[in-house]
């Protein structure tokens, strides 16, 4: 039997309910009566030993498990004769559980809110588009030209390293004197220019010489990864045991049919094409965060608190990680920590809102994720990795969690997809730095 509780609190409901002694001690009886029939007792047959010998060495346990049956059926049973749309599982508190008496549940619930979708057709957005300047093109062309270029080894011991070479070194860092773990390097190919050293490195060995033994004084950046080195002033001893001079590539026909197209015209369409594409997803990135902006704007309903904070510990989580490896952005670095966590909180409000406004849109339009949706999903994370697709494949077919954490960000871009097929959408075309811009 249950009833409802004086403590309803918007979506919050609490309910009183009761399980009746009678209905309880059938159902230990019968718990008892089912270990009775497998039980060994010295004496006896299995089976054989008295009824009451086997409640008084196990009625206690059996209470027990036969409670949360109880308590499970009673949940249950409340929440289909109400219809409830649980947000989380409800919380139960015993009340009263006395040998011969009643039980007496306290059951909180947190619902899910009642929305009502309106008309997406008043929704107005701006699709911003750009066309591909060719100077992107040749920068594309140079940079797969750059992947695929050979080096020749400098003989001449008088010959300066210059930018663009590549300089083979053994290297050995030192902080106040001190070398650190992961700062000792073999033969190590590095090019100059590339900036794939810290800050200042590179610069430092302009101009070196085959067999250069060169102290390079740099300063880790504040950031660095690493606590205990970032914003410290390191010592790296280095020494060049060879230097490489790339050759010189011609990018024509033949260079674009080195890399599998029919001519260079070709190879420009292809990577004309790919940018568009890239354009075109930096724009749908665009699209979306102007459209859960009008959506946050435009609807306004309670949302189940333990969702917000589930959220927000997620977020808070995400945080203190990046704070132990000292990659906090610049806004995060400062801000005080309880105004960071403020806003955290209002990012979990609405992640949670427009997550339940787009669920029951999903609801009302009964979409559904299909398995061609995540065979193209699959497909696309596989692109990720050129030459590694079937490990890909294999990753995602061997691991279900994996194919079900994909799920949801497929069911999310459906969502968006739907809602955006009902908006009025114009264009705008912009400068290429606008489609990239952050918010």
């Amino acid at each position: 039997m249950t009833k409802n509780n004086e403590k309803n609190n918007g979506l919050q409901k609490v309910f009183n309910a009761t399980i009746s002694n009678k209905d309880f001690e059938t159902k230990v009886d019968a718990a008892l009566e089912r270990l009775a029939k497998t039980t060994k007792i010295a004496g006896f047959r299995p089976g054989k030993a008295p009824k009451a010998m086997i409640s008084q060495k196990y009625r206690a346990s059996v209470m027990g498990e036969v409670l949360d049956e109880a308590v499970n059926e009673t949940v249950n049973k409340l929440v289909a004769d109400n219809k409830l749309r649980l947000a989380m599982q409800p919380k139960v508190e015993i009340k009263k559980f006395n040998e011969g008496k009643d039980i007496e549940l306290e059951i909180t619930t947190e619902l899910l809110p009642e929305i009502e979708i309106g008309d997406f057709s008043k929704i107005e957005l701006q699709r911003l588009t750009s066309d591909v300047p060719e100077e992107e093109v040749e920068k594309a062309l140079g940079y797969i030209a750059h992947s695929r270029r050979e080096t020749t080894k400098v003989e001449d011991t008088t010959y300066k390293a210059q930018k663009g070479d590549s300089v083979i070194i053994d290297f050995v860092g030192s902080v106040d004197g001190k070398e650190f773990e992961g700062g000792k390097g073999e033969s190590y190919p590095l090019e100059l220019g590339s900036n794939t050293f810290i800050p200042g490195f590179e610069d430092q060995l302009i101009n070196a010489k085959i067999g250069d033994k060169i102290d390079v004084k740099v300063k880790f950046p504040e950031n660095y990864h690493a606590k205990n080195l970032a914003g410290k002033d390191s010592v790296f001893a280095v020494t060049v045991k060879a230097i490489r001079q790339p050759k010189k590539i011609e990018i024509d026909d033949e260079f674009a049919k080195s890399v599998g197209e029919k001519d260079l015209a070709a190879l420009k369409d292809k990577i004309r094409t790919r940018i568009a594409e890239d354009y075109a997803s930096a724009s749908k990135v665009q699209l979306k965060r102007q459209l859960l902006d009008k959506l946050d704007e435009q609807y306004s309903f309670e949302v189940p608190e333990s969702m917000v904070n589930a959220e927000f510990a997620n977020i808070e989580k995400q945080y203190k990680r990046a704070k132990e490896l000292n990659q906090l952005d610049e806004h995060e670095k400062n801000t005080p920590e309880k105004d960071l966590m403020d806003e955290y909180k209002k990012i979990a409000t609405r992640r949670v809102k427009l997550g339940l406004l787009l669920a029951e849109v999903g609801e009302q339009a009964k979409i559904k994720v299909l398995p061609e949706d995540m065979n193209a999903a699959i497909q696309n994370e596989a692109k990720r990795y050129p030459g590694q697709e079937k490990a890909v494949l294999d990753y995602y077919l061997k691991n279900p969690k994996a194919l079900e954490a994909l799920r949801a960000p497929v069911m999310e871009e459906k969502l968006i997809d739907h809602v955006l097929s009902k908006v009025a959408i114009s264009d705008k075309k912009v400068k290429v730095e606008e489609l990239y811009k952050e918010d």
